[in-house]
């Protein structure tokens, strides 16, 4: 178990080292000169060079690197050129919108999908089964923007149940706040749900076809203990693969939603930064989600080995 520990630690480790170095060159492949692109056409020569001194513009791309790394490892990502703030108080402000809203979602289609799966793969062929997965195709085919507009359309505006626009925070009125999170947590709770029903079903069948659940149930076992102690724990581990990708692809791809339903989150801080060429907001966005991934899929393979003892031994 430690060398597992220890290879998957280290394995973390050159993962967020290479995440580094493409969002640094994914920032200067920018076509143009970057101090120009965040200053505007407007600036003059002197604001220009004072600009390239600052940031380390006129040094070369690999000292421009070590000066970067170093001011990311002291918790400094620069200087927002469009609001004039610290990057990453601003991010982890916009990043706390998103990660309550994925988290919640996530949590959510967990509940829904793993039971549901279960069912349609204890009732497999039969009416129920094609039921539930008819339904999860329905939910993973549909865009969640479009989800979205038709959830907004019904219990905001015909409805009058939910505000169509704006956020509140937490801290500002707790009940006002939930209200306002409803909707985009109901919508990719439905949408990562269809998902994570097909995944857990399928699991679920390989599972059941295995001598020892046809041994539990020769025993006498009831039909409810053999999916809760035999099925479920084994049919687990790749669905908890799969939930820790769904996981980054969301914090990471959000901008659609957050669009949607006006949250000021980090994937429309991004957006609206990439618009803005505010690009020390844009790389600080990029480290952070890129980061937030690789963390996520760290837990879960240390996870792993809880439901799937035989991968430690690997």
């Amino acid at each position: 178990m430690a060398a597992y520990l220890l290879k998957r630690l280290g394995m973390s480790a050159i993962t967020l080292s290479l995440v580094a170095v493409t969002v640094f060159v994914l920032i200067r492949l920018v076509p143009g000169d970057a101090a120009s692109l965040m200053l505007g056409e407007s600036a003059t020569e002197a604001q220009l060079e004072i600009l390239r001194q600052r940031w380390g513009l006129d040094q070369p791309l690999p000292i421009q690197f070590l000066y970067w790394v170093g001011d990311v490892l002291r918790g400094d990502l620069g200087t927002s050129t469009r609001t004039g703030q610290a990057v990453l108080p601003l991010i982890l402000d916009r990043f706390q919108v998103s990660a309550v809203i994925v988290l919640v979602a996530m949590s959510l289609a967990v509940l829904i999908a793993i039971p549901a799966g279960l069912f349609a793969a204890w009732r497999q062929n039969s009416l129920s089964d094609f039921l539930v997965v008819t339904l999860a195709t329905l939910l993973l085919s549909v865009p969640s923007f479009w989800l979205g507009l038709l959830m907004l359309l019904l219990f905001g505006l015909k409805l009058g149940w939910l505000p169509v626009l704006g956020y509140v925070g937490f801290n500002e009125d707790f009940l006002r706040a939930i209200s306002f999170i409803v909707l985009p947590v109901a919508t990719l709770a439905l949408i990562e749900a269809g998902v994570l029903i097909r995944m857990a079903r399928a699991s679920a069948i390989e599972i059941l076809r295995l001598e020892y659940v046809a041994h539990a149930r020769a025993k006498g076992v009831s039909e409810w203990k053999v999916l809760a102690k035999h099925v479920l724990p084994n049919a687990f581990g790749p669905t908890l693969t799969l939930i820790g990708l769904l996981l980054g692809n969301l914090l990471g791809g959000i901008a659609v939603l957050e669009t949607v339903f006006t949250l000021p989150g980090i994937g429309r801080l991004l957006v609206d930064s990439i618009y803005a060429r505010d690009y020390p907001v844009v790389q600080g966005c990029l480290l952070l989600t890129a980061s937030v991934f690789v963390m996520i899929n760290l837990v879960v393979d240390l996870l792993y080995p809880v439901f799937d003892p035989r991968v430690a031994r690997v």
